[in-house]
């Protein structure tokens, strides 16, 4: 192994290679003698709440302790009454009985919700254990993941899972998807050469839990566990206080009211009831009675229903809530930070555009493919389609025959996927066409060439010559031909149409689109006959001089129903902001794809490009919009970060870090505003726990994040969240109703007692009656308004944050 030294804060080392990487094999003992000092390769799961303390909470916090005071109360004016009276009144036992059986049955009743949360989450779990092939000893072995150690030679190919932070020493063509952590949706290549101090940009080091996605690599394993990258964010996450809920404080404050009533009003009575002259004992009675009645005995009964009911609601409409409480948060909610990557957009590379015959086509980037269709008639789209399907390594998995194409697994690079969709839906049968094609040639895609070349047997039984099919970065490509195929005719490539491909090229790349050039040449078959030998490694056929065909572009699209639930929040008073590790211009294209930015809106760059001058003498307040880099971000304090988020109504964070998105959403929250935080990556984690409300995806959706959320989407859909703010603001409103009618019957209850002590009334109904009718009325009620449907307008009622209301007087 390397030496290496090791910089950068603990949270993030950084690796920096000091020699050059040698091949070596631990020996079994040493590996034993490792992990017995390192521990498994496996994250520490987070600490568990017992399940008796979960039962406690629900039995023993909020409204159930005021009712478990009046309760004991009620004992103990019976113990006084029994111990003074040979015929006590059983009322005041009977009202501690029911008193606690309430507290019992709701406390149960809310714990059994919350578990049955908890089953669902266990059932995310993969319990299927991970293996990895390791190199000990100068022999290959597959062990699973967990016994890793420091030092071990492991061989990853694509499709595996990366067991463990490696260095990697050997590689071909190997990629690995970081989208979980890094919130990249374009693989990234990996191979033994150090090219950045960041270990998250350095090509040499692959990350554990991430996924290999293409070619074969050899790795040193150098962090295992919680040391990893991964287990780093994991550790963040686990140590963060999430503090309460905006319910529970108001629950809280609310108890602190009733009380001070009660007690208020009981001492109150307690005096008058001296004065006029009751024995003591009777007075002490009285006041223990009074702060019984002031006891909203069914308020318990009523927000657990409430809450439940509305729970079940939104997990029909796939939203899973695993704390009760969380569902009313998100009704609050005043700002939504979104991921990008598998939130706002599909996660998966699509076709967007297409450039032949000296014109850009819309291809369709629609879930369903109900979107524009464009001719596939033409030669030129002919051609452009065959290099695509010939010049692909990706294949569909086996067994999928009856599965949508847009829905298939696909083994290969994402934009090779993407392409290889595409081309199954125009053409049909890709590998029918491929085996009619025989492939005799390749020169696989590297970081120094930048294309791909592969040479194919001609399907014309007619034609028998070779043809040499290219893809690659566009301007290689471009600077590999002389002629360029338009409206069907091959023409020399001059300045007029290398203007125009330029064009073109910065159209499509301004979009945020991945742009990809293709090229083809007939081999003559005087050169080239029939039965040749193809040298790939030192190439003996034509890679200049070749025809430019044309380009395409690619994008991880957004989801269909996003941008309508990005101007329902809008509407409702919610600030959407995005906050990707993605590209600033592939983010700040999908923001104003969904509407994040709207149409008309400039960032200071913008405005700068508009009014031809320099950034810096641009006044950051005139933009409502802004794009803000990480590395930006890192420069900032906290009173900078809060000025851009007070003046700027539309804001994208891009190529931020963990650290930098748990910044994000504390400076929210220093505003005043509810924050919900929205995310499926290992790198959203700490986040989400932060939030007020965390929201992670169910299906992409790592284990970390999951753990991490208090809501789960289960269709991974961002415009599910907004299901969840209009029930969440009908609960509110729900709750509401039902808090101001159970308080009205208090006054009306308590007249009686008043009377009977000022003027010797008789009490028209004894205390368990009125007990009785105070259950009766709240229950009922509360449940019919829990299942009263939303309104049309639930949208616009605004949420009750001061942060919300300013930004909607503002408007």
């Amino acid at each position: 192994m390397a030496a290496q030294t090791r910089t950068g804060s603990p949270r993030y080392p950084t690796f920096v290679t000091t020699t050059k990487p040698q091949m070596g094999c631990i020996s079994h003992a040493k590996a034993k003698e490792n992990l017995e000092r390192d521990g498994p390769n496996a994250l520490t799961p987070p600490k568990q709440t017992p399940e008796w303390v979960k039962f406690c909470k629900n039995l023993f916090g909020g409204f159930a302790l005021l009712l478990w005071i009046g309760a004991i109360l009620c004992f103990i004016a019976y113990s006084i009454q029994a111990s003074t009276s040979e015929d006590p009144n059983d009322d005041n036992l009977f009202l501690g009985i029911v008193l606690a059986a309430v507290v019992i049955v709701t406390g149960i009743f809310s714990y059994y919700q919350e578990s049955k949360s908890s089953k669902i989450m266990e059932s995310f779990k993969n319990m299927v254990p991970q293996f990895a092939t390791v190199i000990r000893e100068g022999e290959k072995l597959t062990l699973r993941a967990e016994d890793l150690v420091l030092g071990d030679v492991v061989d990853v190919k694509f499709g595996d899972r990366i067991p463990a932070d490696i260095r990697i020493i050997e590689s071909r063509g190997f990629k690995v998807d970081n989208s979980s952590l890094t919130g990249e949706s374009e693989p990234q290549s990996r191979s033994p050469e150090f090219t950045n101090e960041n270990p998250l940009e350095t090509k040499n080091l692959a990350f554990f839990s991430t996924n290999a996605v293409e070619g074969t690599a050899k790795g040193v394993v150098i962090c295992c566990g919680d040391q990893t990258v991964m287990g780093r964010i994991a550790g963040l996450a686990s140590g963060l206080d999430t503090g309460e809920t905006p319910i529970a404080k108001e629950i809280h404050h609310f108890i602190h009211l009733i009380t001070g009533v009660a007690v208020f009003l009981g001492v109150t009575f307690f005096v008058i009831a001296f004065i006029l002259g009751y024995h003591w004992l009777d007075a002490v009675i009285f006041l223990i009675g009074i702060i019984v009645a002031n006891v909203p005995e069914g308020l318990l009964a009523t927000v657990t229903v409430c809450l439940t009911l509305t729970a079940k609601r939104m997990a029909s409409k796939n939203c899973l809530v695993k704390n009760l409480e969380a569902v009313e948060t998100l009704g609050s909610t005043s700002t939504i930070c979104s991921d990008k990557t598998g939130t706002l957009t599909q996660n998966r590379m699509t076709v967007a555009h297409m450039w032949f015959d000296n014109q850009i086509i819309d291809a369709d980037t629609t879930e369903d493919q109900s979107g524009l269709q464009y001719d596939r008639t033409s030669p030129g789209f002919k051609a452009l389609a065959k290099i695509a399907t010939l010049c692909n390594r990706a294949e569909f998995k086996p067994g999928q025959d009856g599965e949508p194409i847009l829905k298939r697994e696909v083994n290969g690079d994402a934009s090779e996927a993407a392409l290889l969709k595409c081309m199954e839906l125009a053409l049909g049968d890709v590998m029918g066409i491929r085996k009619r094609n025989k492939k005799v040639c390749e020169i696989p895609f590297n970081s120094t060439n930048k294309y791909q070349v592969s040479i194919h047997d001609s399907d014309d039984p007619n034609d028998t010559r070779y043809l040499l099919v290219m893809k690659g970065a566009p301007e290689r490509i471009l600077d590999r031909c002389s002629t360029i195929f338009i409206g069907g005719k091959e023409k020399v490539l001059d300045e007029e149409m290398k203007e125009a491909f330029n064009n073109a090229y910065l159209e499509l790349g301004g979009l945020g689109e991945r742009v990809l050039g293709f090229c083809d040449f007939t081999l003559p078959s005087d050169k080239f006959p029939v039965g040749f030998k193809f040298n790939a490694d030192d190439p003996n056929f034509p890679t200049e001089g070749l025809r430019f065909v044309g380009l395409m572009s690619m994008i991880d699209p957004p989801r269909a129903a996003v941008p309508d639930a990005v101007a329902k929040c809008r509407s409702a008073g919610i600030k959407v902001i995005m906050v990707t590790g993605d590209h600033p211009i592939t983010a700040k294209a999908i923001a104003k794809s969904v509407g994040i930015i709207s149409e008309g809106n400039e960032t200071v760059e913008d405005i700068a490009q508009r009014l031809n001058i320099p950034v810096s003498e641009v006044n950051p307040r005139e933009a409502k919009a802004a794009v803000i880099h990480g590395t930006e971000l890192r420069e900032l304090n906290s009173d900078q970060l809060d000025e851009i988020l007070r003046y700027h109504t539309e804001i994208v964070f891009a190529r931020t870090s963990p650290q930098q998105k748990l910044i994000i959403v504390e400076g929210c929250q220093r505003m005043g505003a509810i924050v919900a935080v929205t995310g499926d990556g290992v790198n959203d984690s700490p986040a989400l726990k932060k939030a007020d409300i965390g929201v992670a995806m169910g299906i992409a959706g790592s284990d970390v994040s999951k753990q991490a959320a208090d809501m789960i989407l289960l269709d991974d859909n961002f415009a599910s969240i907004v299901t969840g703010v209009e029930e969440g603001r009908l609960i509110f409103d729900n709750l509401k109703k039902s808090i101001a009618y159970t308080l009205t019957s208090n006054i009306p209850e308590i007249s009686p007692f008043l009377a009977f002590i000022l003027c010797d009334i008789p009490l028209p109904l004894g205390t368990v009656t009125i007990l009785c009718i105070d259950l009766g009325t709240d229950m009922v009620p509360a449940i019919s308004l829990a299942y009263e449907e939303a309104e049309s307008d639930i949208m616009k009622r605004q949420p009750r944050n001061p942060f919300t209301d300013k930004l909607v007087n503002e408007r």
